[in-house]
């Protein structure tokens, strides 16, 4: 599966002179945990999280200078995006595999990854994207699948059962080289974890 198959392409975004507090609004309305930060051109060049635009807003409780706890130094909160963005996000493209996606995010401890191409914003995958993705119920996947090999020798070719994301597929023509194929456009289905070929009828899924 790529990140083309569950990223999203309508992507809420703000541009370097955009006011922090502006983009922390929009963290906080839309329930996200970055943005995108965009030239006029469109072109990636940061991105701005929820700790990016914390850092600094939030003051000491004055409650504690009574019980003489030490005042700390606060710096001045940044008052644009681009005084407190990463400026080199790490990004993916629309064909990335989405198993390289989650390492990337596991290894950069990043929620959101924007997706480039050719420089340009195209669109980001988020955890919960690819959380989406993998808890399909079992019948919408099937019936994408039905979807698909109605590419391959028709439907009726093929008789397909999926039970928690696994997918045995029932193949009475025994060719190599349409399995391959069809292996091949099974696997990129959403929610698919496993395919497994069979000259055994298959129960059709819930």
């Amino acid at each position: 599966m790529r990140t083309r198959d569950v990223m999203t392409t309508d992507v809420v975004v703000v541009e370097q002179g955009t006011p922090a507090r502006d983009a922390a609004q929009l963290l906080a309305e839309r329930g996200f945990t970055a943005l995108p930060v965009v030239d006029a051109s469109g072109t990636l060049v940061g991105m701005v999280s929820e700790a990016d635009l914390l850092r600094d807003r939030l003051p000491q409780d004055p409650r504690g200078l009574v019980h003489g706890e030490p005042v700390k130094a606060r710096q001045v909160p940044a008052d644009a995006v681009a005084q407190v963005m990463t400026k080199s996000p790490v990004t993916v493209s629309p064909n990335t595999d989405l198993a390289e996606v989650a390492a990337l995010m596991l290894d950069h401890g990043v929620r959101s990854v924007p997706v480039v191409r050719e420089g340009h914003l195209a669109g980001i995958v988020t955890r919960r994207d690819m959380l989406r993705s993998i808890t399909r119920a079992d019948w919408v996947v099937e019936a994408e699948i039905h979807n698909r090999l109605g590419m391959v020798g028709g439907a009726q070719r093929w008789q397909v059962a999926v039970s928690d994301g696994k997918v045995s597929i029932l193949d009475k023509g025994n060719s190599a080289t349409e399995r391959h194929v069809v292996d091949v456009l099974v696997r990129a289905v959403a929610g698919v974890t496993d395919v497994e070929f069979t000259t055994e009828p298959v129960r059709a899924g819930s």
